[in-house]
């Protein structure tokens, strides 16, 4: 996949700066992840469908590895003007609209079909409009997949094996309080440094998806990954309004599309992701279970409780859970 991506992106980038001296529109895309990692690989796809269907009107240069910012610094951008559209998390998106709480809420979606089904519905319509006041919009979702924990020291069986473990979470008070509540000891700290934070022993373990292991190489230290599946946190991908506004209505519609077909696009490249980290972490010697959710569901619930009763998130939680 590597070497296919490293093709595609070199073609898209001579073609675009080809392109761009003639462009009615430019725009920056930035991503925080590799060139590799799947985002990167239908974002450049969405940056060219958009050129090819608006006839070189509109033109979108991709920054990746975090080259212009983490997701937060992105985020500013985004509103500044410096940045036209970004890729981010829903847990990054807290800090704006306090509405993306609720996807850092564990077990909220029951599979991936589920979590497909219901963001397809009016549940990504809400929270695509919950930030237009803070100057930008949502396009589409992305499955960043599910989080499950994995440490150095033990298979993680049921909630009293996480006590006296110091694990990286999100930093989300949302994630920090499911940590809390089932017997870890949250640490936020940020991605970059949870490899050498394993090796130093500043944290015992961390909890993410499967490609930590092996793109983020987290599995040469951590030798346990326990596939409790807490948490599936969306990914979005924004545009500003400043940058919408420079668009004709036919162009937004052909960028909103764009979008949709990336997110369709990503889904089979994750699943094949996905696969193949799990079956690379056992070659690394990575042990890995699956306990039974049942335990941690039980220790989550009051979390789950308490934002049920929330004014602005309850309603959105219950069309999330509800069948």
């Amino acid at each position: 996949m590597k070497i296919l991506t490293t093709a595609l992106t070199a073609l898209s980038v001579v073609t675009l700066s080809i392109a761009s001296a003639n462009a009615d529109v430019r725009m920056r895309l930035a991503n925080t992840l590799s060139n590799d990692h799947p985002s990167s690989v239908v974002l450049q796809q969405f940056a060219d469908e958009v050129h090819e269907k608006t006839d070189g009107e509109v033109s979108i240069r991709l920054f990746v590895n975090a080259v212009l910012g983490s997701e937060r610094e992105v985020l500013e951008q985004l509103q500044n003007g410096a940045v036209d559209i970004t890729r981010v998390s829903a847990a990054s998106l807290e800090n704006f609209a306090p509405i993306f709480r609720v996807f850092s809420l564990p077990y909220i979606f029951k599979d991936e079909d589920d979590f497909y089904a219901k963001m397809r519905g009016p549940v990504a319509s809400t929270v695509y409009e919950a930030t237009e006041d803070d100057g930008f919009q949502g396009l589409t979702f992305f499955d960043s997949g599910a989080r499950s924990f994995y440490n150095i020291s033990k298979p993680i069986e049921t909630p009293e094996d996480l006590q006296g473990l110091k694990l990286r979470v999100i930093n989300s008070n949302t994630s920090i309080r499911m940590m809390e509540l089932m017997g870890g000891t949250p640490t936020p700290i940020p991605y970059g440094e949870v490899y050498t934070a394993l090796q130093s022993g500043v944290i015992d373990g961390a909890e993410n998806n499967p490609t930590a292991l092996t793109i983020g190489r987290h599995g040469e230290v951590a030798k346990y990954y326990s596939l409790d599946q807490h948490q599936r946190i969306p990914d979005f991908l924004v545009i500003s309004n400043r940058a919408m506004e420079k668009l004709s209505d036919d162009q937004q519609n052909i960028v909103r599309e764009a979008a949709a077909h990336a997110t369709q696009a990503y889904r089979d490249l994750w699943g094949e992701a996905v696969r193949k980290a799990l079956a690379d972490a056992r070659e690394m010697g990575v042990e890995i279970n699956r306990p039974d959710q049942e335990p941690f569901r039980r220790a989550v619930q009051p979390l789950i409780d308490e934002y049920h009763q929330d004014d602005l998130i309850g309603p959105l939680l219950e069309q999330i859970i509800s069948d």
